[in-house]
């Protein structure tokens, strides 16, 4: 069966669409942004990737299966340019308003576009506890088993620790970026961890090597996040206005809920109460936890003991 994905970005966004690769086995072509084809170009798997701007390079196929994951007007007009037997997902209808198939509902009824309003939208996704790759895959009717990511191979850049923090929140979000994460690393840092802030890389493929090079991850929802749980690497995930249901853990994850999080759900505003609620300790123990699953402690020095209350593992 030959598929076209039609998924631009957030670049996380793309990455946890990744998993469906390993679900469909004909010919597969995919439509994302410029900046994230370096995410799926060079993967373990044959897939015809082109740019938004390229898009014309996929337009030569007749498609059993066009499977659209964006819910904006121009991506779905593009659709009228296509051959194929069968959508999933979202459309312009009879009157040129954007829609979506019945059995994509699951996930566009949590969506910008949903048939119920924003606000109704937003009420249905706080009470939604199904991981996004279930709504999509029980959408296509393959049913979800867990499978991974596909990530392209990093590009080396020899940085290494303990422990990465990815404490950088878009524009769009500005309340997904906790408050504390300068005390965290002072706190794992007196306990003679070696704790590394990531700065922006010129590629995401540098980027993706920074968090493959730390035994764990501290972030928010985030790409770096979605890079952790493809890589194999312990992350702790700070959700502070964000949906932790529609994250799937792969048995790698500690999720840190705001205890407030009802009150800031997908608000786009900023709020510092919303940056707040989470302690650092409560922050600490998840990565104390995660570490020592990553490594078995060792016990710390007497003058480490005296300086912290947390069991420390052994550092790099």
């Amino acid at each position: 069966m030959s598929v076209l994905i039609i998924k631009l970005g957030a670049t996380g966004d793309v990455v946890r669409t990744t998993p469906l690769l390993r679900r469909l086995d004909g010919p597969v072509s995919w439509i994302t942004a410029k900046n994230n084809l370096a995410m799926l170009q060079g993967i373990d798997r044959a897939v015809r990737c082109v740019s938004w701007e390229n898009r014309q390079g996929v337009a030569d196929t007749e498609y059993d299966l066009v499977i659209n994951l964006e819910d904006d007007q121009q991506t779905s007009s593009f659709l009228k340019e296509l051959k194929f037997k069968q959508l999933f997902g979202a459309h312009l209808n009879g009157d040129d308003q954007l829609a979506y198939t019945s059995d994509s509902r699951d996930w566009f009824d949590l969506s910008l576009i949903s048939n119920y309003g924003l606000e109704e939208a937003d009420r249905l996704k706080l009470l939604n506890r199904r991981t996004y790759q279930e709504l999509i895959f029980e959408g296509l009717s393959l049913g979800f088993s867990g499978e991974t990511y596909y990530l392209t191979p990093s590009r080396p850049t020899g940085l290494q620790g303990d422990v990465a923090i990815s404490s950088t929140a878009g524009p769009v979000w500005p309340m997904k970026k906790w408050a504390y994460y300068d005390e965290l690393k002072n706190e794992l840092e007196s306990g003679g961890l070696k704790v590394i802030i990531l700065s922006k890389r010129p590629t995401l493929l540098e980027h993706l090597a920074d968090v493959q090079g730390h035994r764990c991850l501290v972030s928010g929802d985030s790409l770096p996040m979605h890079l952790a749980l493809g890589s194999g690497v312990r992350c702790v995930s700070i959700f502070t206005c964000t949906s932790p249901w529609e994250i799937y853990e792969y048995g790698l994850q500690k999720k840190i809920v705001s205890p407030i999080l009802e009150r800031f759900f997908y608000k786009r505003g900023y709020d510092r109460s919303a940056t707040t609620a989470i302690s650092v300790e409560k922050v600490m123990n998840a990565v104390i936890a995660q570490l020592s699953v990553s490594r078995p402690p060792d016990k710390l020095s007497v003058g480490q003991a005296k300086r912290m209350p947390y069991n420390f593992p052994q550092p790099c």
